[in-house]
């Protein structure tokens, strides 16, 4: 866990990961690491857009001030302050629950990721080589934190998101701007003494979960920037007898922690959702699909049961059947969203519009969780669910997935391009995606924020205006 050195002694944890994540190397991992990282920016751009006039995103925006020359906020006009920009961005991306997800750290780490380094591109300027590593090492850091910090019980209690987030995202920002070992070391430090969240919310389904990673985007910004003003941070912030995993843990980490220590990047464990619901309700979901595609009538279904691993069984909010009054209590609760499925055959946005729905209602109160101890055996390497009905006339069907199925790159850059050129039109969706899969060779990466919103002229505009003059 420490590397002893002649000046200092024995290095933190804070320093070892600092030092990591400086020397990290995108291209040694292959180029499937780096369009992993460019199809995760899509996916996190896609959701955004789509949930661009939800009630929590409208509220991120409302509390953003202006500030010339600012960062933007995703789809909407103006230019605002980097740590309110990427506060509104991380929200709005987690506002249909359709993250990206790391189910090792049961964290989404993509909404507090690119939120914290869009900004920090914007408004201090970096390349897109740049922007790839701070987020190949923002990803990893998290992801490994999270590995060694959470646990069934500990996540009961504390977002994921929240409590890594901040640090994933301050070291992904240090990393971003080619920050000292130093600075980078304190920029974790700060981080660290900001991470919260608490798991009450799914109780009655209020929206704190929504702006988790916007307070935990804008924690990493404000670390990064105390960093870079010369302050000093907790060096001993991670294992220290009062560090974070004293303090959440009340113990030593659950494994080691260190960067890319098996030779493999953190970023290759993410999954793009294929449904908008909690990360514990999608296989279970799709186990549903493959069971309505053999029922003519939900009505005729007697009994419902959902065999699953224990951590999605304990998961705040996942085994609840109801009554629900909001449409984030029926995204959790794995019996709203098997229902729902059996009932509509799909699992989309508008299967949480009505939560009165007497067929989904009746199910919802039917379903059944069971623990499968083959699941648990596997998780969280692989998440797998099983949904088995018994019909009236004693029909028993199931269908059994060892793993959730994601979303595929083909349907990721399609929901993009139609949630992005609803709001900017197709032409500017298009030089968004084109920016993202050259992001190589980018030299300024603001420029694609700067394209998110509806007053950024395009590349082939201000060529166009550029000829008049």
């Amino acid at each position: 866990m420490s590397v002893a050195t002649a000046e200092t002694g024995p290095a933190t944890l804070t320093r070892l990961l600092a030092r990591e994540g400086l020397a990290a190397d995108v291209s040694s991992f292959g180029p499937e690491v780096a369009a992993k990282l460019k199809i995760c920016l899509i996916d996190f751009l896609s959701c955004c857009f789509e949930a661009f006039e939800l009630p929590p995103s409208r509220q991120a925006r409302a509390i953003a001030r202006p500030r010339q020359d600012g960062a933007s906020i995703v789809g909407a006009e103006g230019a605002f302050a980097a740590g309110e920009a990427a506060f509104a961005n991380g929200a709005t991306g987690h506002g249909l629950v359709r993250e990206d997800m790391h189910a090792g750290s049961i964290t989404h780490h993509g909404v507090v990721i690119w939120p914290t380094l869009l900004a920090l591109a914007q408004e201090r300027g970096a390349s897109g080589a740049a922007l790839l590593k701070g987020a190949l090492v923002g990803y990893e850091c998290g992801a490994r934190l999270g590995r060694a910090l959470f646990d069934a019980d500990l996540a009961r209690l504390f977002r994921p998101t929240g409590t890594v987030g901040p640090l994933g995202g301050a070291l992904g920002g240090a990393v971003l701007l080619g920050l000292s070992e130093d600075q980078a070391v304190a920029a974790l430090g700060f981080a660290a003494n900001t991470s919260s969240g608490l798991n009450q919310w799914p109780q009655a389904g209020a929206s704190d979960m929504y702006f988790h990673p916007g307070f935990a985007a804008r924690s990493a910004i404000t670390a990064v920037d105390l960093a870079l003003a010369g302050a000093y941070a907790s060096e001993d912030i991670l294992e220290g007898e009062a560090g974070l995993f004293a303090a959440f843990r009340r113990g030593p980490p659950r494994m080691p922690v260190a960067l890319f220590s098996d030779g493999t990047a953190e970023i290759a464990a993410v999954y793009n959702k294929p449904v908008p619901a909690c990360n514990f309700a999608q296989t279970a979901c799709q186990a549903a699909i493959r069971v309505a595609s053999e029922i003519e009538n939900p009505a005729e279904i007697e009994t419902l049961a959902i065999d699953l691993p224990n951590a999605a069984i304990r998961y705040p909010g996942c085994d609840f059947s109801g009554p629900f009054a909001r449409a984030l209590q029926a995204k959790m609760s794995i019996q709203y969203g098997v229902a729902a499925a059996l009932v509509r055959g799909t699992v989309e946005e508008a299967n949480y519009a009505r939560l009165d729905e007497p067929a989904v209602l009746r199910l919802a109160r039917l379903a059944k969780l069971r623990r499968d101890e083959r699941f648990d055996a596997a998780f969280p390497a692989r998440q797998g669910a099983e949904v088995s009905v018994t019909l009236r006339n004693g029909t028993r069907i199931n269908h059994r997935l060892d793993d959730v199925v994601p979303a595929t790159e083909s349907e990721i850059r399609a929901r993009f391009r139609a949630a992005a050129g609803e709001r900017l039109g197709l032409r500017r969706a298009d030089e968004i995606e084109a920016l993202i899969d050259g992001l190589e060779k980018l030299e300024d990466s603001g420029r694609i924020a700067r394209l998110c919103t509806p007053g950024e002229p395009g590349t082939l505009a201000r060529g166009r205006r550029a000829a008049r003059v």
